[in-house]
């Protein structure tokens, strides 16, 4: 599916918590000014209203040839085959299922398509960023391997997951994203990964390794620019936190790449901070297991590479092509026989490949 060659116009929102930004695109591209609403997640009728005004807001921008979808990452919980949006945290007006999707139906007679942001960050990145652009560059150097599946993991608030398959965006059956976040803390049994791998993860270590009360003021950014000497404060204990967000993320990455054999691409404000928690996170995926007797085997089945290491992506793309004679024919076979994944940052930014994730959603299911 080549969504950058469709001529459908899909129209979409990126559903803040604060704000709403509601959009237009056509084949990959947005066509109109982002019209900008407060959300008014306090208030369920003022939120629904926004909601239809700021799409009646993009469609009256466009040209003579109309939307053919509304199509947008919504939080959940929520039944999002059927567009009912459940009980939600940040949108505290969203209690005991509202239909969000069929109100829109109803309103702009055309199909709507809703999804959670994890999910169509993937679907974004798999059908028009790192994905595509990987398989592209293996090409331009002389490779041979072309990559299918992709899993996009989003790092904020909250830690997010999406898995493509093949082009197909993988749904639950509960309407979930692939759940990473509920998955097993590396540092603590009792606590999810996303304790660890998250905005209050960093800020948590930060205060702890400080001496201090525990802190939301302090974001990321902050911490990061104290690691680097750009602000002032306790280096030590910045590095610290990032070094235990890299470990546990690195944790995270390695037990879903033992069932998603494919490229991983990491997304959000906190992969601004690459440098900083990518070397320990490179670590924990390449430690080693022990057996009961002490034998030491490699933690994943296939080579690991940093695809933001431009010293290693040749090796990475060029892999290891051998020719070999098929038995009792004059015929010559080519392949690739090492066995590989790369792990890379988002080139699309999480906003934009959520949008084309959702624009790709709806053109698959129109399709």
């Amino acid at each position: 599916m080549k969504t950058d060659t469709d001529n459908r116009i899909i129209l979409t929102l990126d559903a803040g918590g604060t704000n709403f930004v509601f959009s237009a695109i056509q084949g990959n591209n947005e066509i109109v000014e982002p019209v900008h609403r407060y959300a008014n997640a306090h208030d369920l009728e003022k939120c629904l209203t926004t909601i239809i005004e700021g799409f009646e807001a993009v469609n009256n921008q466009l040209p003579e040839k109309k939307a053919c979808a509304i199509s947008f990452a919504f939080p959940g919980p929520a039944d999002y085959a059927k567009g009912i949006i459940g009980d939600l945290p940040n949108f505290k007006a969203f209690n005991d299922g509202v239909a969000l999707g069929s109100m829109l139906e109803d309103h702009f007679k055309i199909p709507v398509f809703i999804n959670n942001d994890g999910n169509l960050f993937a679907y974004g990145e798999a059908l028009a960023g790192l994905l595509r652009e990987v398989n592209r560059k293996i090409i331009d150097v002389g490779g041979i391997k072309q990559f299918k599946n992709l899993t996009g993991l989003t790092l904020g608030t909250g830690f997010g997951c999406g898995i493509v398959l093949d082009n197909v965006l993988l749904e639950g059956d509960n309407s979930c994203d692939s759940g990473i976040h509920a998955t097993l803390n590396k540092f603590n049994a009792d606590w999810n990964a996303e304790e660890s791998v998250s905005t209050r993860a960093i800020q948590r270590v930060y205060s702890s390794e400080t001496g201090i009360d525990f802190s939301s003021d302090l974001m990321p950014k902050d911490i990061s620019d104290i690691a680097t000497g750009k602000k002032p404060g306790n280096q030590a204990a910045a590095i610290e936190a990032f070094k235990q967000f890299g470990e546990a993320l690195g944790s995270s990455v390695s037990n879903i790449s033992t069932l998603i054999d494919g490229i991983v691409v990491i997304g959000g404000g906190i992969t601004a901070a690459w440098e900083l928690f990518a070397p320990p996170m490179f670590v924990e995926i390449n430690r080693k297991y022990a057996n009961f007797e002490g034998e030491k085997s490699s933690r994943l089945s296939v080579k690991v590479y940093n695809l933001e290491d431009k010293n290693v992506f040749k090796e990475f793309a060029l892999g290891k092509i051998k020719e070999l004679n098929v038995p009792k024919s004059d015929r010559i076979v080519k392949y690739d026989e090492l066995q590989r994944i790369g792990i890379g940052v988002s080139k699309l930014g999480a906003s934009n490949a959520i949008a084309l994730g959702a624009y790709a959603y709806a053109i698959q299911k129109l399709t």
